[in-house]
């Protein structure tokens, strides 16, 4: 007796390897894409931290005080006082508040603002801000720092 073997067509087994690797190369697109995205990110976080930098020390050479952390989240005083500075830059891209914090977090920068002992709070209205820094928390780590900080230069 003589069996007809049929050799058209793939075997079960010929399509799951096909299958799997198929599901391998998708997997390892997507975790490079995440990489991608997660790097785009950190880099703007790094361009928003200076970008507010540049504003804040601006405004030091204008006033020759900072300008504490309730003005800087103001837009009217912003938009009278440090007119680079656009809302977006406050926020973190991940973010959902255009608003600095007071202490450094993931998803929202930070800016710290005192008196020359580095501790006693300060306001804009007493011209008494003279240190401070600015700080993002990045998604992982970058070269290995898990913040980005900028601090003053006077």
């Amino acid at each position: 007796m003589k069996l007809n073997k049929n050799t058209d067509g793939f075997t079960i087994i010929e399509l799951l390897i096909v299958f799997a690797a198929i599901l391998l190369l998708l997997g390892l697109v997507f975790f490079s894409f995440q990489d991608v995205r997660i790097k785009e990110r950190n880099t703007e976080r790094e361009k928003d931290i200076k970008t507010l930098h540049v504003g804040i020390e601006s405004y030091y050479a204008q006033k020759t005080a900072y300008p504490d952390r309730n003005d800087i989240n103001n837009p009217e005083w912003r938009s009278n006082n440090i007119k680079a500075l656009e809302e977006d830059t406050l926020k973190d891209p991940k973010g959902k508040d255009s608003k600095l914090a007071d202490k450094p977090s993931n998803f929202v920068y930070s800016y710290e603002v005192f008196q020359k002992d580095g501790k006693t709070p300060c306001t804009t209205k007493e011209n008494d801000c003279a240190v401070y820094s600015l700080t993002a928390t990045y998604e992982g780590d970058v070269n290995g720092d898990t913040t980005f900080v900028r601090k003053n230069l006077n």
